[in-house]
């Protein structure tokens, strides 16, 4: 499958190193152009372009850039090719985007990014930690393998995000619509939690409108606290700790 990638952070360079892995073509690009992404992006075979490259004869794009920028690519995802599925992996931080008015309100993250962008989005790869991401993946059928939401409203583009998902080595969960897709927001019980495919069943049912903004607050509270106290020792596993705790 021809895929582009616009945004080489932790995540994105995550995805683009295990769908090339997975046989699809990636194309990946940034804000600053392909000579400043690093090498190691591309190690496994994605190509660094920029980017009206990256959106230029795909069949998915992946965003995987700060929600408070996604405005600024409607430019670029207006060069889509039609059929074209969009995937969104945002989420909305206020400390670290500023405010949102609509989603302070209670407007569903990936409906606000969808108005943007000016189409539907596939909400995908946003409810898991990116150190998470980067190092617990595993074949099919594993005992214990980590599941991953994906909502979208048309059942094609969830079904296309789902397998996605498969080939970055977690289950690809069917989380329903958009509409339905607060319950893998910050602060949600499914939230960044690292649960199995029964388990986070159970955990999108049992989320609570909104309660998971209060929490995400929390837990960025507790996080930075804790870091200014004691900077050493605060990786992956004290996130998924602090996480496990405040969320459910």
């Amino acid at each position: 499958m021809q895929i582009g990638i616009l945004g080489v952070g932790n995540v994105g360079a995550t995805l683009a190193q295990r769908l090339t892995a997975a046989g699809h073509e990636v194309k990946v690009a940034n804000s600053r152009g392909p000579e400043t992404i690093p090498a190691e992006v591309t190690a496994s075979g994605g190509r660094a372009v920029r980017a009206h490259d990256a959106v230029s004869d795909v069949e998915a794009l992946i965003v995987s850039i700060p929600l408070i920028r996604i405005p600024d690519i409607r430019p670029l995802v207006d060069q889509l090719p039609a059929g074209a599925v969009l995937l969104d992996t945002s989420n909305y931080y206020p400390f670290r985007e500023g405010r949102i008015p609509a989603l302070d309100e209670g407007q569903v993250e990936s409906v606000w990014v969808g108005e943007q962008l000016g189409r539907p989005v596939v909400k995908a790869w946003n409810a898991i930690l990116s150190g998470s991401f980067a190092t617990k993946h595993t074949a099919a059928g594993t005992p214990g393998r980590i599941a991953i939401p994906v909502a979208a409203d048309a059942e094609a583009d969830r079904a296309l995000g789902m397998a996605l998902v498969e080939d970055t080595g977690f289950d690809g969960f069917d989380a329903g619509s958009l509409a339905d897709s607060w319950r893998q927001q910050p602060g949600a019980p499914a939230y960044c939690t690292d649960l199995t495919r029964d388990e986070l069943s159970a955990a999108l049912a049992a989320a609570a409108p909104g309660r998971a903004p209060k929490r995400r607050d929390l837990a960025i509270t507790v996080i930075s606290e804790l870091i200014a106290d004691d900077p050493t020792g605060r990786g992956n596993d004290f996130l998924l700790s602090v996480a496990r705790l405040i969320y459910p």
